[in-house]
């Protein structure tokens, strides 16, 4: 390509669109099932499981922060929503809406990220499409990715499925993605080690699963953050959910920031928070391979499954004293993913 930025010639289906396609991703997903450029991937049988479709759009601004990029995101949005299932991914979809004018350097950047993220996640991009669109009408590029993934048998994880006695356990500190991105969006110079915490949960899922293999339900604590991901557990499965607030672990300088600005953290959009509902016989053995784990070495127990208060989240404050926690009302931080 001799232009070095996108064009509406290459979303035209042609030869530039070719080129794009060649040049920009498919030298970055390269694999036996992609290379074949057909219409639909044609993927192996499956035996032994059920399988798992998910699909994701981001539309994150900015396209770029510390800890990660929309491309990053979007294959890790789509892998953790599969894993959250109890899946193990196997396959993506991508579709790119991109902007005329954007940087070809950074669409190959963006390309990169998602390359080295799905290597990460041990799943490959199995088929895509690009298209684009005039200036000022794609702020950039919008990525949507589609999954595959395959649940093992004997696996039964449903948001519907929590039980009173169940314990809640999340797997690392809440708020830093969503804190990373409102203060670079707003160019809130903090002194603070803030970086997103963008990662692939399909791999703590799986050793979390070994260990603990009656899991009922899972979720991870993007946009709305902690609060609605358990308020949705909550309703879905007609239970109460208690939590202590000194169990819950948060970034600290997520904190600090949160603090000055007047937010709360449980609210703040994380991408590679999860929180697990697991049987209170398997609580120990869940936390012991949550902890063993990189992306769980500050795996906590946050709380517990309740039949009282039917569909609502009850925060137990450090003073001992408990309040509701409603799911969140409005958009605390839009483009956050």
């Amino acid at each position: 390509m001799t232009t070095q930025r996108v064009t509406l010639a290459h979303g035209s289906g042609g030869r530039m669109t070719q080129q794009l396609i060649q040049q920009v991703f498919g030298a970055r997903f390269a694999n036996p099932i992609l290379d074949r450029m057909n219409d639909a991937a044609l993927l192996s049988s499956v035996e032994g499981g059920r399988l798992a479709f998910s699909i994701d759009g981001h539309v994150v601004s900015p396209l770029f922060f510390p800890g990660g990029s929309i491309g990053d995101i979007a294959v890790y949005g789509t892998v953790n929503d599969l894993a959250m299932m109890g899946a193990r991914p196997l396959w993506l979809a991508a579709s790119f809406i991109i902007e005329e004018g954007l940087p070809l350097k950074d669409l190959r950047r963006i390309a990169e990220d998602m390359a080295q993220a799905a290597a990460r996640a041990g799943v490959l991009l199995v088929a895509g499409d690009t298209k684009v669109v005039e200036r000022g009408k794609g702020d950039g590029v919008y990525v949507s990715v589609a999954g595959v993934g395959v649940v093992p048998e004997g696996v039964h994880i449903d948001a519907a499925h929590a039980r009173p006695g169940d314990a809640v356990l999340i797997n690392a500190p809440i708020a830093a993605h969503g804190m990373t991105i409102m203060t670079l969006r707003e160019g809130l110079n903090f002194d603070a080690d803030l970086q997103s915490d963008a990662a692939p949960l399909n791999g703590i899922v799986a050793d979390l699963l070994a260990a603990a293999p009656h899991v009922h339900a899972m979720r991870d604590a993007t946009r709305g953050g902690l609060a609605t991901a358990l308020n949705e557990l909550a309703q879905a499965s007609q239970v109460g959910i208690l939590i202590r607030e000194e169990a819950i672990p948060v970034h600290e300088a997520a904190r600090s920031v949160c603090a000055l600005l007047g937010l709360d953290p449980l609210y703040v959009a994380n991408e590679g928070v999860f929180v697990a509902v697991v049987p209170p016989e398997e609580a120990e053995r869940a936390l012991t391979a949550l902890r063993a784990h990189p992306l769980g070495r500050s795996a906590r127990l946050i709380g517990h499954v309740t039949d009282a208060h039917v569909g609502k989240v009850v925060l137990e404050t450090a003073l001992g004293a408990k309040r509701i926690v409603p799911m969140l009302s409005g958009n605390l931080l839009p483009r956050i993913c």
